[in-house]
């Protein structure tokens, strides 16, 4: 297996280069490329399964190169790395179905965790191939299928009477999104739903390509009790729903769209309650969730997204698990991995409070004082290290 390393800077390449447990995950040869041009050469030539490339660089972008990428239909799993935290950046990456978005500076175990998974799903993809090539046609179909929805609820309608074909004859449908819990797998439901939609000729379910953990069910108009009645008998997870009648597949991208909505402002029903223990569970993932990503903009708002609990439940659970509200928790695991920056590196304290989500330096240095007694500058000065032992850069 090969990866490609793109980057206009030498340094960047060489700390990737080492950061890589590249023969643990099957990779054995590493190509580099110093700009997007040489890059699309490099790829044309050598078809790596992992690409690693910049945003920004010099004759093609890493944008440009993914829109590229995506208009071949590649195969392998291009994974971002930058210093821009741009979400007009992370929007295109997503929509050309980029990987993974890393941030510089950048974490061993961060970025070879990302890494592992780049080349699982590369491995699964090419098991997916093999099959299909192997005569498995009806599943090749079936990821078509939910390509296809994926498209038409992007706004792309060109093909609505391919999608006409796989659902009942009617003359009114339901559109219904269904909302998965995040830490489950969806799939095998999605397809239970979708053989059973097809057995009772209610309709069809299709997995969106772009959000694992959304589905898109269409049936017939009148129909949807006993579908929903069916999914409660049948999920042993929670799920959300939103659902409108659709009186025509050419509104089925603005109806996307409003259903999309209504789930975000949580207008949602759930069909599934928890049990104690899952909704235990379930805190334990948001503490865990918040001890690895503590560095980003966090909130229950996003919490309560991701995670299928209120606002208000989250705040109450973990205040008792953790013994401090969410903020104060993220303050203190911020404070002390700013500590351990101070003490162990010679990174600069404007470089310190970036990467641990603050803009403002002057901000960041009094939140510090105010919970540590003393200013970064005089904690580090408080805690350097005997003259024959080194600081290393984080970079290092």
């Amino acid at each position: 297996m090969k990866a490609l390393i793109a980057d206009d800077e030498f340094n960047v390449r060489d700390v990737i280069r080492h950061l890589g447990n590249w023969e643990q995950y099957g990779i054995t040869q590493l190509i580099e490329a110093c700009n997007g041009d040489e890059a699309r050469s490099m790829i044309e030539k050598e078809k790596p399964e992992i690409i690693l490339t910049d945003i920004k660089m010099p004759r093609m972008s890493g944008i440009e190169l993914i829109e590229w990428l995506d208009s071949i239909s590649y195969p392998g799993k291009l994974i971002f790395i930058t210093g821009y935290n741009d979400y007009s950046f992370m929007r295109k990456a997503i929509q050309f179905n980029s990987f993974d978005y890393l941030l510089k500076p950048i974490e061993p175990d961060a970025f070879n965790q990302t890494l592992q998974k780049a080349v699982e799903a590369w491995i699964s993809d090419e098991e997916k191939r093999l099959y299909e090539e192997n005569g498995l046609f009806e599943d090749a179909k079936k990821l078509q299928m939910n390509q296809l929805v994926t498209s038409v609820c992007a706004g792309d309608v060109s093909e609505i009477a391919l999608l006409q074909s796989s659902l009942p004859a009617a003359e009114e449908y339901d559109m219904t999104l269904l909302s998965f819990y995040h830490m489950h797998d969806p799939s095998p439901y999605i397809q239970s739903l979708a053989e059973e939609l097809s057995k009772q000729q209610w309709g069809n379910a299709f997995a969106l390509q772009n959000d694992a953990a959304l589905c898109v069910v269409l049936t017939i108009r009148g129909r949807w009790l006993a579908v929903e009645e069916w999914i409660s008998q049948h999920f042993d997870l929670p799920v959300r729903l939103v659902s409108e009648p659709l009186d025509s597949f050419i509104e089925m991208p603005g109806l996307f769209q409003s259903l999309q909505k209504s789930m975000d402002e949580q207008h949602f029903r759930t069909i599934h309650r928890l049990d104690d223990l899952e909704a235990a569970r379930r805190i334990k993932d948001i503490i865990a969730y918040v001890d690895t990503y503590y560095m980003e903009e966090l909130s229950l708002e996003k919490l309560s997204s991701r995670f299928f609990f209120s606002r208000e439940h989250i705040s109450r659970k973990f205040k008792q698990e953790t013994g401090m509200p969410l903020s104060k928790y993220v303050k203190k695991l911020r404070i002390d991995q700013a500590k351990s920056w101070l003490q162990n590196t010679d990174e600069s304290i404007y470089s310190i409070s970036l990467m641990l989500g603050y803009q403002d330096e002057k901000y960041f240095s009094k939140l510090f004082k105010k919970v540590v007694g003393m200013t970064p500058f005089e904690y580090r000065n408080s805690q350097a290290l005997p003259q024959n032992e080194t600081k290393t850069s984080t970079l290092s």
